[in-house]
């Protein structure tokens, strides 16, 4: 094996050991609703394992829902990573009015939303590049009942679970 070869298992070696920062989905809320759709507002919290900040590029997102996925979009430039520590990013994610209508059978089935949001945040790392780092979510949406309206109660819950 030649020094070039050496060279390359070795660099592959190193960055294959090397720690990357870890994201989970904190909570996932009704942000609001209009003519056009509704806003739902994802918190990200990524743990930074480095000494320095690392600037990440776009998060992409998709949610599933009733079998169909229901939106998909980016975040450009979210901000960067706070060195040594965790950060955590907002996510927004818009549901246009078509998509809500087709949740529809599961909204009548049991008054909730069953949904799963799936994230892939691409952090610039120096030298090694672009990093990708995938995020998995499932949670249930308990909506509002006509009771809950009348006794001030008109907040929506989120369960989730971590996938």
């Amino acid at each position: 094996m030649g020094i070039v070869e050496q060279a390359k298992n070795f660099v592959a070696e190193k960055v294959a050991q090397m720690p990357v920062p870890e994201a989970t989905v904190e909570d996932v809320d009704l942000k609001g609703f209009g003519l056009d759709g509704i806003t739902l507002l994802a918190k990200v919290s990524i743990s930074n394992p480095y000494t320095v900040p690392i600037p990440v590029g776009e998060i992409t997102y998709t949610v599933n829902s009733a079998g169909a996925t229901i939106a998909s979009g980016s975040v450009p430039d979210p901000g960067s990573l706070k060195a040594n520590g965790k950060t955590v990013l907002d996510v927004t994610v818009k549901v246009a009015n078509t998509a809500v209508v087709s949740l529809l059978r599961d909204v009548t089935a049991d008054w909730d939303i069953d949904y799963s949001l799936e994230l892939k945040m691409i952090a610039d790392f120096p030298v090694i590049g672009d990093v990708t780092i995938p995020v998995s979510y499932q949670g249930v949406m308990k909506l509002p009942t006509f009771a809950d309206l009348f006794r001030g109660n008109s907040e929506p819950s989120a369960d989730a679970s971590v996938v």
